[in-house]
Parts: structure tokens; sequence; C-alpha cells
């Protein structure tokens, strides 16, 4: 089926981890174009600041306080912020990164890292995929990460979840593009944020936010499966994941541990 990139007059647009870092300066970017967008994070006073920034712009922004780990939350809120308007954009970028080094490879910091990127993204798209399913229309950006192409250090857990999240959407995009629904993976590589600031090993290729938002605006207006950016770095990633492992963990091992990310 040939799908088609969904405009600001088909609906509104959902966009998880709405409060800081790359999900914020999308959702500004998106509301600066004239979309609706129910703009979700846990934290109030940060979609409080985000409507202020964005009040004068062409569309609208709608504060949906979420926490993505609480699926009967996200069915009743979205029950509500959708009962005149379909859903036309979900942008799901909530997520969190703690470094797991062999010193904090630990029963809890894993289960809150595959609550949250992993099972909290379920969730998500259990609330998302019947409403486009049966309008037989829709557009999905589920958000992983280059770390999901490749074990690196002391992102062993953060990374699992974002490689699940790559494989969830390769194998569900040729029956939802049957369906008329557009699922993209999205799998950004270095931002700087404040976050980012803190890490401590090397980051090759490390975008602005400004130019990484830009990017990523620009691959949801496309047809293409997969959004990357910056492609220089992806390139690379992709490389190395077909080296043998005598050749690609060299590379890896000059990944220092430390560092914290967090995309929601």
């Amino acid at each position: 089926m040939n799908l088609k990139p969904v405009k600001p007059e088909d609906g509104f647009a959902w966009i998880t981890g709405a409060g800081k870092g790359l999900g914020r300066a999308l959702t500004v970017r998106l509301v600066e174009a004239g979309w609706t967008v129910l703009a979700s994070a846990r934290t109030v006073s940060d979609l409080e600041a985000l409507a202020d920034d964005t009040r004068t712009f062409a569309g609208k922004l709608v504060p949906l306080p979420l926490d993505i780990t609480n699926a009967a939350a996200i069915q009743v809120a979205l029950d509500e912020a959708l009962r005149d308007q379909p859903l036309a954009l979900a942008v799901l970028n909530a997520g969190t990164h703690v470094a797991t080094d062999l010193s904090n490879f630990k029963p809890e910091t894993v289960k809150m890292l595959v609550d949250t990127n992993l099972l909290g993204t379920l969730n998500c798209l259990y609330a998302v995929l019947p409403r486009m399913r049966s309008q037989r229309r829709g557009q999905i950006a589920v958000v992983g990460s280059m770390a999901g192409f490749l074990g690196l250090p002391s992102a062993s857990v953060y990374g699992m979840t974002k490689a699940g999240l790559i494989n969830l959407c390769e194998a569900l995009q040729p029956e939802l593009a049957v369906e008329g629904v557009h699922l993209q993976a999205v799998n950004p590589g270095f931002v700087r944020t404040p976050l980012t600031d803190k890490n401590t090993f090397p980051m090759p290729f490390l975008m602005e936010l400004d130019a990484a938002a830009r990017a990523f605006e620009r691959g949801l207006a496309s047809r293409r499966f997969e959004i990357v950016f910056p492609m220089r770095l992806a390139v690379i990633m992709k490389l190395l994941r077909c080296l043998p492992y005598a050749l690609s963990l060299r590379v890896t091992a000059q990944f220092l541990p430390g560092g914290t990310r967090d995309n929601g």
C-alpha cells in the first residue's frame, strides 16, 4: 500500500516524552507547523512551560500528563482527549536510560528500564492501534536508538530495550501497511541535551537539538520506514553490525562506561 504521511488537517498528534529534550523540540516544531498536539510527560510543570512557549503558534498544544507505565491511565486520557477528533499521528518517544555497566547491572535497574522503554511504549501502542486500524489511516513513530543496532558498553539494558522496539516495528510494519497505518522506527544517534552533557564516553557526530528536531520532522513527512540521524553515524553503526565480532567488539570497547541519557 502506498502510505502517505499525515497532515495537521487529518487529526491530532500525540507525543510522549514531550517535556524535555528531543520530544520537546519536536513538539514545538509541530505546533508551529499548525498541529494540535497532545503533549505527554510525567512532569506537569514541564508541560505548562511548553504550553506557554507555544501559545502564539499556528497550532495548539494540549497538555496531557501521563506516566506511560500506567496502561489504564493512558486509555482514559486518550479517550477523553480524542472524543471529537481522530488521532492522526502518534510519536512514542518517552523513555529513559541509566548507565548499566557491571557495577549497576541490578534487577531493579533492569526492571525500571524495561518497564519504561519497552513495556511503556507497548502500553501506548495498545491505546493507539485500535483507533488507527478502525480509521484505516494514521501514522505511528516509535523512537528507538542507534544503541539498538549493536551492544555498547554501559548501555546493555537500554540497548536491549531499543533493539526490542526496532524488532517490534519491523515485525508490525507489513501488517499495519495493509491496514493503511504508516509505522516508522526512529533511531537517533547522540543529541546534545543537558543529560548527554553528563556523558563521559565519546559521542561521535553529536547533533545539536534543533538540528535533530528538524531531521525528525523531515522524517515524519517522508514515506520511509526508518528515520535515522545523523546519517553518517547510522552508516558506521550498521557497518559495524556486519563485521566479525573480533573487529566490532574492538571498536565498541572504545565507548567507556558512564553518563545518563533521558528522552522522556
